[in-house]
């Protein structure tokens, strides 16, 4: 089971309570909540890595991503404004791995019915 560590300021708005559901499913590796909450046409840009373009894509990329389990996610802070919102803080893997995140996310409108862009920053610590 991953544990769920975040700031209490993350509630203060509904798209800010969304991008804290965003993160935790991506922590649970929650495939079908991800993929129901991006656009079709969804770019995941991966600094880096990698940038990922499509669903098809960023649903392959989210199965191999299965494998290493997450124990801990941590959230910082959350912020959003129009169309734009970010996150950052800190997973701790099952194997012990410990990763510092930040992702900046662009909705498809302000009202932020899905997630149209992803830029991911990910440091291993």
């Amino acid at each position: 089971m991953t544990r769920i560590i975040a700031s209490p300021n993350c509630g203060n708005s509904p798209k800010m309570e969304f991008i804290k559901r965003f993160n935790i499913a991506f922590a649970k590796g929650d495939v079908a909540f991800l993929t129901e909450n991006v656009t079709d046409d969804i770019v995941w840009n991966r600094i880096g890595d990698k940038k990922l373009e499509g669903i098809k894509a960023f649903i392959e990329e989210l199965e191999k991503m299965q494998s290493v389990k997450v124990a801990e996610l941590r959230i910082d802070q959350i912020l959003s404004h129009g169309k734009e919102g970010a996150a950052n803080g800190m997973m701790k893997m099952q194997n012990g791995k410990q990763y510092a995140f930040s992702d900046f996310y662009v909705f498809q409108s302000a009202k932020g019915e899905k997630i149209k862009t992803i830029t991911s920053y990910c440091i291993k610590l």
